[in-house]
């Protein structure tokens, strides 16, 4: 099982940054791929981004594409979100995820999860 803390939300303006981490208290970190997801209020929980063992492939959900970046670095055990140019849209509960060998856009498929951190984009 993977323990998984996320961190870095907050309260931001329309069209700034943010930058979310996740560490991951696991021996061989290198062996997961990691996934962020959000969960707005009232909405179901999407898929946002994902990235592969090594880092070598990534994968955005239509919404973040070009705004989004997601980035592993496998010695600190941590994944990252770099989220610019928000918009209210984005304000959700942002949770990252991990399983060894995923679909790696469905959330059902990723045995841990973290606890969330919110991010809320004021307009």
């Amino acid at each position: 099982q993977v323990q998984l803390v996320e961190s870095g939300g907050g309260l931001v303006q329309a069209g700034g940054s943010l930058r979310l981490s996740c560490a991951a208290s696991v021996r061989t970190f290198s062996s997961y791929v990691m996934g962020w997801f959000r969960q707005a209020p009232g909405k179901e929980r999407e898929f946002v981004a994902a990235i592969t063992w090594s880092g070598g492939s990534t994968y955005y959900a239509d919404s973040g594409k070009c705004r989004f970046t997601i980035s592993r670095d496998n010695a600190k055990n941590t994944v990252y979100l770099q989220m610019n140019s928000l918009e209210p849209e984005d304000t959700a509960v942002y949770y990252c995820a991990a399983d060894e060998v995923p679909n790696y856009d469905t959330d059902y498929e990723y045995d841990d999860w973290g606890q969330g951190t919110q991010v809320t984009v004021s307009s």
